[in-house]
């Protein structure tokens, strides 16, 4: 495994910098290298700029552009050197195609390096990636302009650090719906991440820390062993599946089940 997973929901809030980026750079090391993943749509280096500009105000650290031009895999040896690994935000579907073809050579890299996922670099992080969509069954569920371009709700491979589905911008454009349908899909757990929020695996245990919330819904059947914290259940029936929908917030924490390996 990773020494350290985070997954940040999205948000630029300077007043959430240091919680969200803080425990990931200090994994990494002193004035660590972080390798930093953008999918670039022109604009690449402008893009890195502002994660770069983040951390350096967090942390004494070494920003690095690993920019993969959209339409291309990512060549691993340009993260040669870095200390950590950060993969940005842009459009998920462009990011799961290129990582997906060098996923066991990404992961096998990763050994006990630090991984952050940053909107789109958090869903990718999980086993199976909910990389968007804004209907289901030709049914709107969330407003199309979330749909990252796919209309459908979309399951991709992804990266296999974490067991459960991921989404993220959650309050900001009203996501949770859209992951409540790949759920019943996928008959899988998932996390529904707020903006300037960050969901943290190490050492078989999952917390959140941030300012807004996270949604963690699960099968009804899985929901009481998959989560073990004080927040209000309510149920939902996504087709023949009824889910457990439970909102935690900063400091509350869940035992990670069916972790992945490299």
């Amino acid at each position: 495994m990773t020494q350290g997973i985070h997954l940040i929901g999205g948000g630029w809030d300077p007043a959430a910098a240091v919680t969200l980026y803080g425990p990931f750079l200090a994994q990494a090391g002193v004035n660590p290298r972080i390798a930093c993943l953008v999918i670039d749509e022109g604009d690449g280096h402008a893009e890195f700029a502002r994660w770069s500009e983040v951390m350096t105000a967090v942390t004494p650290c070494r920003p690095s552009p690993v920019l993969v031009p959209i339409g291309s895999t990512l060549d691993p040896a340009q993260m040669e050197g870095a200390d950590a690994l950060l993969v940005c935000g842009g459009l998920t579907p462009a990011y799961a195609a290129a990582l997906d073809p060098v996923r066991d050579e990404l992961t096998e890299w990763l050994g006990d390096r630090p991984y952050c996922g940053f909107s789109a670099g958090a869903c990718v992080a999980a086993d199976v990636a909910l990389t968007g969509g804004w209907s289901l069954d030709g049914r709107p569920l969330i407003p199309e302009d979330s749909g990252e371009d796919l209309d459908e709700v979309a399951l991709a491979r992804g990266l296999g650090l974490v067991p459960f589905l991921v989404d993220v911008h959650t309050a900001q454009w009203g996501t949770l719906p859209r992951l409540i349908a790949a759920v019943g899909r996928a008959g899988t757990t998932g996390v529904a991440i707020d903006e300037n929020t960050v969901l943290s695996v190490l050492d078989g245990v999952v917390s959140v820390a941030g300012l807004g919330h996270v949604h963690h819904v699960a099968p009804s059947s899985v929901a009481t062993s998959s989560v073990a914290t004080s927040s209000v259940a309510t149920s939902s029936d996504v087709g023949p599946m009824a889910v457990t929908i439970r909102r935690l917030v900063a400091g509350d924490t869940f035992p990670l089940v069916g972790a992945a390996t490299h």
